[in-house]
């Protein structure tokens, strides 16, 4: 939260009928509906991240999975908010360190959220400089050249090429009616889609291929799903988001991630209002953070059954059989709850749910110093956002059936 309330993402808005007034101006953007038409953006940044993995499963080489799950993360949400990748899965290089930056002030708000009082006096002393201001100055660079290239009719950005990235769509909002939308509006969200749309969908990716490979009868599963689905002509090259919503282990294996790894590893907080509330028998003051962290409530064994502590995806399906689908939806909570569940959900399961599938059809992995399946389980460390340390290993080109 920055101690100038008005620059407040939706993120850190304190203010609910803020907060409500400022979701509506850009819900529209990240329907699902809307989404889908930019699976364009997402197919290109996926075959470049193919080309990388067919290239390093060629080279022998042992590498940093989490980094290339967060490289294509990076560069699709690039692509939908800018119209322009930033070039992350050309080399596996971050010139820069914004990934470094990314990551320090994650740990920055972890403890000034802790201890608020040190927030105004510290905040002013961040740097500015190197990867710690890359994204603020890309965002402002990047929304300055679509401001011009849509006031020139013939610039090859305003043409039909392809879908209209974030920023083209806001800045015409804002053409439209200024009072609804502000610069401040448009920078302020494009900035939080690159602060938080990378680390959380590459920490989802990594839990999802760790826990497979830890458990290689799931992954076995999942290519023999995959396989059929090929076999019956119902999958693509590269798979549609619609077809893979279809496979219903795919979705298993998706939430099951969720549930055991989610990203925020902290208290989802809210604020007591002014009349107090009475929450399970327990009367708490006006002014008091109440919270439910993730991770504990995931691990609910009276909603996820006695062996809520492992890894199991066909847990999921059998809700479905059981006609439970809906009533263990409402404690899920990778992607928070109500009126602030992540606005970005919905483009994090589009960059899941096609890449998880070309991964797994095409490669296999040998994990370092993890060649035993049920080996020691990796190391993380919580920082608002739950990092995995040390996800390396081989890449393994595999055969299609």
């Amino acid at each position: 939260m920055p101690p100038d309330p008005s620059q407040a993402s939706l993120f850190a808005d304190l203010n609910p009928h803020h907060h409500s007034v400022q979701r509506r101006k850009f819900a529209s953007a990240y329907s699902m509906t809307s989404l889908v038409s930019y699976e364009p953006y997402v197919n290109d940044c996926l075959s470049l991240f193919i080309t990388r993995f067919s290239e390093l499963a060629h080279s022998g080489c042992s590498v940093d999975l989490a980094h290339w799950f967060q490289c294509y993360a990076f560069d699709v949400i690039g692509e939908i908010t800018f119209g322009q990748r930033f070039g992350f899965l050309d080399k596996g290089v971050d010139n820069e360190d914004v990934f470094g930056a990314i990551e320090s002030r994650t740990v920055y708000s972890t403890f000034v959220g802790i201890f608020p009082a040190l927030h105004k006096v510290l905040f002013h002393l961040l740097p500015r400089s190197g990867g710690h201001g890359f994204v603020g100055r890309y965002t402002r660079t990047r929304i300055e050249s679509r401001k011009k290239d849509l006031k020139m009719p013939n610039s090859p950005r305003t043409g039909n090429e392809g879908p209209e990235d974030f920023v083209s769509k806001f800045l015409k909002v804002r053409a439209e009616d200024p009072e609804k939308m502000t610069d401040m509006d448009i920078f302020t969200m494009c900035q939080s889609n690159i602060g938080a749309g990378s680390d959380t969908t590459a920490i989802t990716l990594s839990s999802i291929i760790y826990h497979l490979l830890r458990h290689p009868a799931t992954y076995k599963r999942l290519q023999a799903e995959l396989d059929d689905g090929i076999a019956a002509g119902n999958i693509s090259s590269p798979i549609t988001f619609k077809e893979a919503n279809q496979l219903p282990y795919l979705q298993a294996v998706i939430k099951e991630a969720l549930r055991l790894h989610p990203a925020t590893g902290l208290p989802l907080a809210r604020i007591v209002p002014l009349t107090g509330a009475s929450i399970a028998g327990f009367n708490f003051p006006s002014g008091a953070t109440v919270g439910i962290n993730s991770w504990v409530a995931h691990h609910n064994t009276s909603i996820y059954g006695h062996d809520a502590e492992s890894w199991r995806p066909e847990r999921w399906l059998e809700f479905q059989e059981q006609g439970r689908g809906a009533e263990v939806e409402k404690y899920f909570f990778a992607f928070g709850m109500g009126g602030r569940t992540c606005i970005g959900r919905n483009l994090s399961l589009l960059e899941v749910g096609k890449l998880i599938p070309e991964v797994v059809r095409r490669f296999d992995f040998l994990l370092d110093g993890r060649e035993e399946s049920e080996g020691a389980a990796w190391k993380s460390v919580n920082r608002w956002f739950v990092k995995p340390l040390g996800f390396e290993g081989r890449i393994l080109e595999r055969i299609e059936k």
